[in-house]
């Protein structure tokens, strides 16, 4: 029976979506909140399927603390993009994630899977 590991950091960043609607969206922050979802199939003799901290520095390392996400992606940066785009990261390194979800505020949010 396989575990998943999940694991919750927040970053701030700005961002604005350029068709929002047919209009621009004005810049606007948030806090935003990521968790990501990692599937582990086997525990090591410790009973961990994947380090909590290895993959918090891990998230530390490639989250857009402190910018403008327009900035850091090539697409509109609207939850559900963000999303995609950050799973696509974590994939690269932890094959077994499940999925990546994304939220803007403490009631709204995305989430991708593949």
């Amino acid at each position: 029976m396989p575990w998943i590991v999940r694991v919750k950091r927040k970053f701030n960043a700005a961002h604005f979506l350029t068709d929002y609607h047919g209009k621009p969206e004005p810049l606007h922050g948030h806090t935003w909140t990521v968790e990501v979802f990692i599937k582990a199939e086997e525990l090591d003799k410790g009973g961990m399927g994947v380090d909590f901290v290895e993959i918090d520095n891990f998230l530390k390392d490639i989250l857009p603390d402190y910018t403008l996400l327009n900035d850091v992606f090539d697409f509109s940066p609207s939850a559900e993009n963000v999303a995609k785009g950050l799973y696509k990261k974590v994939k690269e390194k932890y094959p077994n994630l499940v999925k990546v979800v994304v939220w803007e505020t403490e009631t709204c949010g995305a989430e991708y899977y593949e």
